[in-house]
């Protein structure tokens, strides 16, 4: 019986974490003006 109260606790506490995020909203992304350089070493 224990183990299916923790079950049901963590479940609900994920739930209302996913909420919580979902309720805040996603950051605004912005994206760099200038593209990402990248280089490959050169082989000897």
């Amino acid at each position: 019986m224990r183990a299916l109260i923790a079950a049901a606790t963590g479940l609900a506490v994920a739930l209302a974490l996913v909420l919580t995020i979902t309720a805040i909203g996603a950051p605004p992304g912005e994206t760099s003006p200038e593209p990402l350089l990248t280089t490959v070493p050169k082989h000897p």
